[in-house]
């Protein structure tokens, strides 16, 4: 289902073209002296909102199949990271190793090293003068996640004896999955740019100063009433039609 200011584009969008119908249909009575409120110029201006809205559609189904298919390949990823752990855990490593791969592997599973404080802590703590100031250490956005699970596969692969026989496990079959992760999150995020760029080029279209749809809608109304009367017919075909600026 479109959203609210969505529909509202299109709204605006028929509105125009209604407005446009009228206007042809007053003949030669409509014969404004600005460039801007003349047939032609009104659709050209018609044909590049409906290519602009087209845009914007395309573009959102683009961008949440992206966001898609991102869900659905990091859905085993939490899993797939305890495996790792347990199987780096099976291996005979030493120290360093056993120092450094937990604290990736937490940053990826978003825990923290130690607890948060529970309000009874931090207000006994707060009693005694005591400031609390805890640091979220939140590492489970997309990017964090990605660059902590390049960092474990590096270390994996300094590591001789991680030699898992699982397939999905080796290093090799994690620097594709890696890859594989990459991709789709650079999909993500060049998609809603694209989207972005849609949206920006048909609210210029639509609701730039003077030149836009809104705009240029409400001064033909004005011009209309001005050469038939308020009263008019022609004015009342017109009036009716509504012309909203959509901040999106």
């Amino acid at each position: 289902m479109a959203s609210t200011s969505e529909s509202g584009h299109n709204k605006n969008a028929i509105n125009f073209d209604t407005l446009i119908f009228i206007c042809t249909s007053l003949g030669t009575s409509y014969n404004p002296a600005t460039t801007s409120f003349k047939i032609p110029a009104l659709q050209t201006q018609s044909t590049a909102i409906k290519s602009s809205l087209t845009a914007v559609n395309t573009l959102t189904s683009t961008y949440k199949n992206a966001v898609s298919a991102r869900i659905n390949a990091f859905k085993a990823f939490d899993k797939l990271i305890t495996r790792i752990n347990n199987a780096l855990k099976a291996s005979d490593t030493n120290k360093q190793v056993e120092e450094t791969a937990p604290t990736i592997i937490r940053k990826l599973q978003g825990r923290r090293a130690t607890p948060r404080k529970t309000e009874e802590e931090k207000k006994t703590a707060m009693d005694a003068g005591i400031e609390i100031n805890e640091i979220s250490s939140s590492q489970m956005s997309y990017d964090n996640r990605l660059d902590n699970f390049d960092k474990l596969i590096k270390l994996l692969s300094s590591i001789p004896q991680y030699v898992p026989n699982e397939a999905d496990l080796k290093t090799t079959s994690l620097i594709a999955l890696y890859n594989d992760l990459k991709a789709k999150n650079l999909n993500v995020v060049t998609s809603n740019v694209s989207l972005s760029n849609a949206r920006i080029t048909r609210n210029e279209i639509m609701y730039k100063e003077n030149s836009g749809l809104v705009n240029i809608s409400i001064d033909i109304k004005t011009y209309i009433k001005s050469v038939f009367g308020a009263t008019s017919p022609q004015y009342k075909q017109v009036s009716n039609l509504k012309f909203v600026k959509l901040k999106n």
